[in-house]
């Protein structure tokens, strides 16, 4: 008997063993490859799950199962998207939460549920099918905002409003779709019996885990508004003492656990009242977001975040049902589309509303087209409910899992619409009228400060800047300035370089600045350029390129707050000051003398000779400060 235990323990062990590697594997091959042809990550995963699912028939039924674990992946992204938002923020954000969100899904709802209507559906059906479409994929759209870089522009900032008022709906929908259902609702098991569409074992665990069943309304109320605000006190006044708990035993794996248990706990107790897991951690993310321990709680859920986002994104792709989309695939992508396109019209018709211009009315739009995983749950919940059938709701899962497949394919169409918008704009740059003895070329933080020191001087400058919104901002405060592509001929010679006398280049683009400075010293081998360099070898780059001065962004400033070191280490302002124009003048000098050892396109690491001439001169300045400080020591002691 113990032998027969211990053999089926066996079993079941290398039968995850090897379903993990065959997960595991998929990933690895798809994912980076999707990722070097442009696909992104998100396409990757769902074509990996395809693989192993439909086309070699690797994985089977356990493939749900997996997909309700792999969900919580989404839950610990929102809670880390919580981490980064302070209430302030959250608060700001309540134009967009309430009106954009609750218009998207409202009106998303009643467009379908007329849909549905006219294809012949009742309306109970039809408002349930209504709620399941009205929901996006959080999952797909915060991944490839996060890997696009896309979180922080305006059109990013009102998908993920719209993405988090859809969560909140998802509870009054829950609420909602057991008034839908029909009195009976009955299926024939495979032996010919009746049986109704519920799950009496889900139930009772449901109830066994549930802290609101058999309450009254008010009593629902009150234990609701208790969980939340636990999970707000806790979060504010018990995290500190907790991690000073665990900082005490020394042990990093402890921090992981207790992040991972915060997570956990919170989404159980959301659960356990009948809210939203993903919501209920996207509060406590909130709540921690001012923690002095919220990057220790953002580096030991990340990696885990990752897995099990792409683990739920191949469960997708592995359970789409290709017989049913074979059977009839005009009807099915038909369906699909048309969610997608009735989607879209609402989601765009609001972008206007709101006033989302160009590129950020199109990433709203084709965004958040698509259906979510959140749907998975209410159509799951619906056939429990006996608001749908089984064929039906067989159906709206394949339009879901289709949508999802569909969406990074538009957020390549976006990728396309943004370079031709900015190349539009571009080609709309504005007429140059001005000529100026100096030419400003970037005007953020860096050009900006150049320009007041240069006019308050009662010099002339010609300020030229791709970002429209800075010149315009720039504009407001008197200044004027230019919007346009500083590295196009036509606008350089617009703006006098044939005249100027020093033209400084402040652009961000290291790439800019090279082929600005390049074309610069080629027309005006007499120009003076003075250049903002990112980093040492860009300074390299530079100097090759031609340019006379060359800035580092952070080496002036560095230097600033290195003399402030001294100066409260005991030193005076002149010693401080000495020591570093010291410094100063002895990097100018040794950047200059390694300039002749580097080579372009070869890590500076990788060069032997410019490695050991750089230890060698790194020695002689020490020295040399030393023997400064040693003297300045001298002077004060002859001097007292």
């Amino acid at each position: 008997m113990v032998c027969g235990g211990i053999g089926r323990d066996r079993a079941i062990m290398e039968s995850f063993l090897f379903q993990a590697t065959i997960y595991l594997g998929a990933a690895v091959i798809a994912v980076p490859l999707a990722a070097r042809l442009g696909l992104g990550s998100v396409l990757g995963y769902l074509l990996a799950g395809i693989m192993i699912g439909p086309v070699l028939g690797l994985v089977g039924t356990e493939t749900q199962d997996l997909q309700h674990f792999a969900e919580f992946g989404v839950v610990m992204m929102l809670f880390l998207i919580g981490l980064e938002l302070e209430p302030r923020a959250l608060w700001n954000m309540r134009q967009r939460l309430i009106g954009m969100g609750g218009l998207q899904v409202g009106l998303t709802m009643l467009a379908i549920m007329g849909a549905g209507m006219a294809l012949g559906y009742d309306w109970s059906t039809s408002v349930a099918i209504g709620m399941i479409f009205a929901l996006s994929s959080t999952a797909i759209v915060l991944q490839t905002l996060t890997e696009k870089g896309l979180m922080q522009t305006s059109g990013g900032r009102s998908t993920f409003s719209v993405l988090l008022s859809q969560d909140i709906a998802v509870i009054p929908m829950l609420a909602l779709l057991p008034l839908l259902a029909v009195p009976v609702m009955a299926t024939l098991a495979p032996d010919g019996s009746m049986q109704l569409a519920t799950d009496d074992h889900d139930g009772a665990h449901h109830a066994a885990l549930s802290l609101v069943d058999g309450l009254p309304g008010w009593g629902v109320t009150l234990v609701t508004l208790g969980a939340v605000a636990a999970v707000i006190l806790a979060g504010t006044f018990l995290t500190r003492p907790v991690f000073r708990y665990i900082h005490q035993a020394r042990l990093r794996e402890m921090y992981t656990a207790l992040a991972l248990l915060m997570v956990v706990a919170t989404a159980v107790l959301m659960t356990m009242v009948g809210l939203s897991p993903a919501l209920g951690t996207f509060l406590a993310g909130v709540v921690l977001a001012n923690s002095e321990f919220r990057h220790e709680l953002e580096s030991d859920l990340e990696p885990f975040k990752g897995l099990l986002l792409g683990l739920f994104f191949i469960t997708v792709g592995a359970g789409i049902n290709f017989g049913l989309l074979f059977g009839d695939p005009a009807y099915i992508l038909g369906l699909t589309l048309g969610v997608m396109v009735i989607k879209g019209a609402i989601l765009y018709g609001l972008a206007l509303l709101f006033g989302l211009k160009n590129k950020d009315r199109w990433l709203f739009t084709l965004g958040l087209a698509q259906a979510g995983e959140f749907g998975f749950v209410l159509i799951s919940f619906s056939l429990q409910q006996g608001v749908l059938n089984d064929g039906l709701g067989g159906t709206l899962l394949l339009v879901i899992a289709l949508s999802m497949l569909i969406t990074p394919l538009l957020f390549i169409l976006y990728d396309i619409l943004s370079r031709q918008m900015t190349e539009a704009e571009e080609e709309g740059h504005d007429e140059v009228d001005e000529r100026g003895t100096v030419i400003i070329a970037g005007i953020g933080r860096f050009g900006q400060i150049v320009n007041r020191l240069v006019q308050s001087a009662g010099f002339e400058t010609v300020v030229v800047d791709s970002n429209l919104a800075t010149v315009q901002m720039m504009r407001k405060f008197g200044f004027r300035g230019f919007f346009g592509d500083p590295t196009r001929p036509d606008l350089l010679s617009a703006a006098g370089l044939e005249d100027a006398k020093v033209l400084v280049v402040a652009i961000d683009d290291k790439a800019s600045v090279n082929k600005l400075v390049r074309y610069a010293r080629k027309t005006r081998p007499d120009l003076h350029i003075i250049a903002r360099a990112r980093d040492r070898v860009h300074v390299h780059e530079l100097y090759e390129a031609g340019a006379n001065d060359i800035v580092r962004e952070m080496f002036d400033s560095s230097l600033r707050a290195g003399r402030y070191a001294l100066e409260n280490l005991g030193l005076s302002e002149f010693e401080a000051a000495e020591l570093e124009q010291a410094f100063y003048q002895h990097d100018r000098k040794a950047l200059r003398e390694l300039a002749a050892l580097w080579k372009p396109g070869v890590p500076i690491s990788e060069l032997p000779e410019y490695v050991a001439r750089a230890r060698e001169l790194n020695s002689t300045l020490e020295l040399e400060l030393s023997a400064r400080q040693q003297a300045n020591e001298r002077k004060t002691e002859s001097g007292s």
